[in-house]
């Protein structure tokens, strides 16, 4: 699995017509699913993001999660995270799940998350989506649990 986190100041996720997810400060997540990928790696991604230490304290230093702050989370399917580029001009996405395994452990991670005490909000799994965010910093990272 790979997780695009944004720190965000705000985030919204439009599908169908209507707004489906809307969060004030805390992280805008981009959540992508390959083959292979197990419970175990949607556990593991929820507790790297739950605790990641991006927030910054009254020194200015990076010491807070988004636990720490009371944030939230807007998590967003996104099987591109697996597109190819290396060929051609169009990416391949050979290596994005197929969409019942991938929706059942992305459901599986934003439930985990919301297990340990996070308000999540979500898109609509495998719908075309507008996107939205102030991101702060900007702070991105990204996060594999392969890696």
């Amino acid at each position: 699995m790979k997780v695009v986190v944004q720190r965000c100041k705000e985030a919204k996720v439009t599908a169908l017509g209507q707004v489906t997810g809307e969060i004030g400060a805390g992280l805008m997540l981009l959540v992508g699913v390959t083959h292979g990928d197990t419970e175990k790696d949607a556990k593991y991604l929820a507790e790297k993001v739950a605790g990641l230490r991006i927030f910054e304290d009254e020194d200015g230093k990076m010491n807070f999660s988004v636990t720490d702050i009371g944030g939230a989370v807007l998590s967003v399917s996104q099987f591109t995270l697996y597109g190819d580029c290396r060929k051609g001009r169009r990416p391949n996405f050979m290596a994005a799940a197929a969409p019942a395994e991938a929706k059942k452990l992305y459901d599986t991670f934003n439930e985990l998350l919301r297990g340990g005490g996070l308000q999540v909000e979500t898109g609509v799994f495998g719908a075309m989506m507008d996107v939205s965010l102030t991101n702060w910093g900007p702070v991105t990272l990204i996060l594999d649990s392969r890696a």
